[in-house]
């Protein structure tokens, strides 16, 4: 496990919130889909993924009764600006911890794999997200959890990332942050599932937002979307990814870059296991539509950068 700072001290995470939440929140507002390593050729394949253990399930943190609905309170997006300079952002979910301050999605939705950098800049996450509102606030990144094979290798068989968030804020009036409490005080944790068999139901949550190949675009990345579906044993050649597994999924790739993928999940409760991460996307059938979602494997391993992660400390920076 790898573990790299993001905002450091709660100035410099002053600093991440007004970006975000100035002038009406405009650099949210103004933020693009995330369109690195979206789309690949994935291949279903029949070598089985051998477990590394027992099979693990963490329970989840149920969220809150209201607002009234069957999707997941713990979804949004996760802002940060990208090599280009420019804000973009990705799917990212909260999680159960100790202290109820991590946030899971792609290891590229947090490392730079474009430029010399390490980590992407002004890492914020706001669940709930929708046209620039923040319904429980923003939570600005202080430190994510990588596989050491992810931080020295960019082995995509290891894209995930766990960030432990400060407590959220809000801005009050120009220039004020309050505190909004702790994540998944707010909005619930979802659970994680590790060594599990690689043919599961699975629910996948996202904002997708790109087109497909035949340049049709059925999502819009404003709304979260969900899409239901059988995992499968799954390999990406072109950027080495032999130990994944697919789910059927319409879901394009920009936007939908580290949509949970929960097990077992419970309308009611609005929670489950995450089980996997979306890194990219493939047509398998040939169509020219999407078809399929990529994520890593989660093993013991992946637990175990999980579970660095769920005992961090980070506070509060308002």
């Amino acid at each position: 496990m790898v573990a790299a700072p993001l905002a450091s001290t709660a100035a410099t995470a002053q600093e991440v919130a007004a970006f975000w939440l100035a002038d009406g929140a405009a650099n949210l507002k103004n933020s693009t889909p995330y369109a690195v390593q979206t789309v690949v050729h994935g291949e279903r394949t029949s070598t089985p993924i051998v477990p590394d253990g027992d099979p693990g399930l963490i329970p989840p943190v149920p969220g809150p009764t209201s607002p009234k609905g069957k999707l997941p309170t713990t979804s949004g997006k996760v802002f940060f600006v990208g090599a280009d300079g420019q804000p973009h952002w990705c799917t990212g979910t909260a999680m159960q911890s100790s202290y109820h301050n991590v946030v899971a999605t792609a290891g590229h939705c947090v490392y730079d794999t474009q430029s010399g950098a390490a980590t992407l800049d002004k890492w914020a996450f706001v669940p709930g997200y929708t046209e620039g509102t923040t319904p429980w606030g923003l939570y600005v990144g202080k430190q994510a959890s990588v596989h050491y094979d992810f931080d020295a290798y960019t082995d995509y068989d290891r894209d995930f990332a766990f960030v432990n968030v400060y407590s959220g804020v809000i801005m009050s009036s120009p220039g004020v942050l309050t505190d909004s409490g702790r994540l998944a005080d707010n909005v619930g944790g979802q659970g994680f599932a590790y060594n599990r068999t690689t043919t599961s139901p699975i629910d996948v949550f996202g904002y997708p937002a790109g087109p497909n190949p035949d340049g049709t675009q059925p999502y819009t990345g404003q709304t979260l979307e969900r899409s239901h579906g059988k995992t499968f044993n799954a390999m990406a050649p072109a950027i080495g990814g032999e130990r994944l597994i697919g789910v059927g999924s319409p879901f394009t790739g920009e936007g939908s870059l580290g949509s949970s993928w929960l097990l077992d999940y419970s309308n009611g409760n609005r929670s489950g296991y995450l089980n996997g991460i979306t890194i990219s996307v493939s047509d398998i059938d040939g169509d020219n539509r999407h078809d399929t979602s990529l994520s890593p494997y989660f093993d013991g391993e992946a637990y175990a950068v999980y579970r660095a992660a769920v005992n961090l400390w980070t506070g509060r920076i308002a």
